[in-house]
């Protein structure tokens, strides 16, 4: 047993050197499955900086197609290029089947990996959340009973992660209030359900930052005012800005 907890312990060591080489050569898909290979040895045992190279190596795999998909529809709007919209379609829809299948594997990585063992709160909070942010971003793009099936998902994996207890100001239940919020807003469309999620984790929030310490400070005050600009924006019924996420 030493003899192969001190290969599990290599095998790690290697794995997450691997995923940042990868990850400078921009490599996303090898550096996740370099990952996937250290969740099978840790599960929920990762540490911080592996869960943020795990959040670093998920969002990375699919920004480009999101950024894709947000660029093809803004085209598709141009009526000066609608007799192409079939073939704009078509092609909107093979990078859409590839972030979903994109999402997927980073939803069953979590659910298989992480979710079935042993997690420490944080742990546990982040990779619920992320398991709410990857299907939210299917949702962006789905139709009809698929919508509404990933929908109801990531409400359930949101509402799961925000039933753990953490405190006010920690970076991970910030940052899930933030993503929670713009999924009820732009996804489920109930803005006051929005509000009321960041506005309650700005309150609480800034009643205990003056107890942080600098760099904890650091990291809530970032979150915070991502917060406070979406509020601002919610209240003001600006449809049209851009929604600041994670």
């Amino acid at each position: 047993p030493h003899f192969l907890e001190t290969m599990s312990t290599s095998n790690v060591e290697e794995k997450i050197f691997l995923a940042r080489v990868a990850e400078q050569a921009e490599r996303f898909e090898d550096m996740v499955d370099f990952l996937e290979e250290v969740l099978v040895v840790k599960g929920g045992e990762v540490n911080p900086d592996e869960r943020n190279l795990l959040s670093v190596a998920f969002k990375n795999l699919i920004s480009s197609k999101r950024a894709a998909c947000r660029t093809i529809s803004a085209i598709e709007q141009n009526p000066k290029y609608s007799k192409f919209n079939g073939a704009l379609l078509a092609y909107k829809g093979q990078i859409e089947q590839q972030l979903q299948a994109d999402c997927q594997k980073i939803i069953d990585m979590i659910n298989a990996r992480v979710l079935e063992t042993t997690c420490s709160d944080e742990a546990l909070g982040l990779l619920r959340e992320d398991g709410g942010d990857y299907y939210r971003y299917i949702a962006e793009n789905a139709k009809e009973a698929m919508l509404e099936e990933v929908k109801q998902k990531a409400r359930a994996a949101y509402e799961k992660a925000n039933a753990i207890e953490l405190p006010a100001c920690n970076p991970i239940k910030l940052g899930l209030a933030l993503n929670f919020s713009v999924f009820n807003y732009e996804v489920l469309k109930d803005h006051a359900k929005a509000c009321e999620l960041a506005d309650n984790a700005l309150q609480s929030a800034l009643d205990k930052i003056d107890e942080l310490e600098e760099d904890d400070f650091r990291d809530a005050k970032s979150i915070i005012e991502l917060l406070k600009e979406n509020l601002t924006l919610w209240k003001e019924e600006e449809d049209d800005n851009q929604i600041d996420d994670l």
